[in-house]
């Protein structure tokens, strides 16, 4: 692989990077504003659609991290 496409590959893993630092960011945002929610709305069906774009969140991060994990080994 040449040196373009190498510097190509390290702004898609920087990119990459920056993604999962908002996803966090988020799903931070997202979880405080579960723990602050009554119990009665946090047992309901509110709760349990925040908890899913949690796990959501998570997920999209574990799937950014695996990208990475690739583009670092080429």
């Amino acid at each position: 692989m040449n040196k373009q496409r190498r510097k190509r590959l390290g702004k898609a893993f920087d990119l990459v990077t920056e993604a999962m630092d908002i996803l966090e960011e988020v799903k931070s945002e997202e979880e405080e504003s579960y723990d602050n929610l009554p119990d009665n709305f946090r047992d309901g069906d509110k709760g349990e659609e925040m908890q899913n774009y949690i796990e959501m969140l998570e997920e999209a991060s574990g799937y950014l991290d695996d990208a990475n994990s690739v583009i670092e080994q080429i």
